[in-house]
């Protein structure tokens, strides 16, 4: 069983992002400052409510700031959202989370496992390691295939 680790535990970094309105959705929009706690155009676990569910990290269309557009079921669906329904926007609107609003950000494994929570709120996650690069290689091949 993996380890339990709160929010506000020493080693979780959080970065509080702002919720903005797009034209399909929300996204959350990550400041520049604290883009190198994630992997741009990556594929990374996000959890909601305890679901681990999946998100593609990009860079903003202007400045050096980051944004998750969306948050899906399967990493092929953070690919391609296509037809797929965005669990961010359901979330942002169980979490009484205003347009302009912040959302925090934790960082449980850097570039793996990220955690979303409301500002003041306390959220317990299952920590845990990353695959190893070898496992995750093969894991590629075989989405790809």
């Amino acid at each position: 069983m993996a380890d339990r680790i709160s929010s506000d535990h020493p080693s979780v970094q959080t970065v509080r992002s702002t919720c903005t309105e797009t034209a399909t959705g929300v996204r959350l929009e990550v400041p520049a400052d604290d883009r190198d706690a994630f992997p741009t155009d990556e594929v990374v676990r996000v959890v909601l409510d305890g679901d681990e569910c999946f998100a593609r990290i990009e860079r903003a269309l202007t400045g050096d700031d980051l944004s998750v557009p969306g948050i899906y079921e399967t990493p092929d669906e953070a690919r391609d959202p296509t037809g797929a329904t965005d669990r961010l926007v359901d979330w942002i609107d169980g979490h009484s989370v205003s347009m302009g609003g912040s959302v925090l950000i934790d960082v449980i494994e850097p570039e793996f496992l990220y955690g979303l929570r409301s500002p003041g709120e306390t959220v317990y996650y299952d920590a845990r390691e990353p695959p190893s690069s070898s496992l995750q290689d093969i894991a590629s091949d075989l989405e790809e295939q």
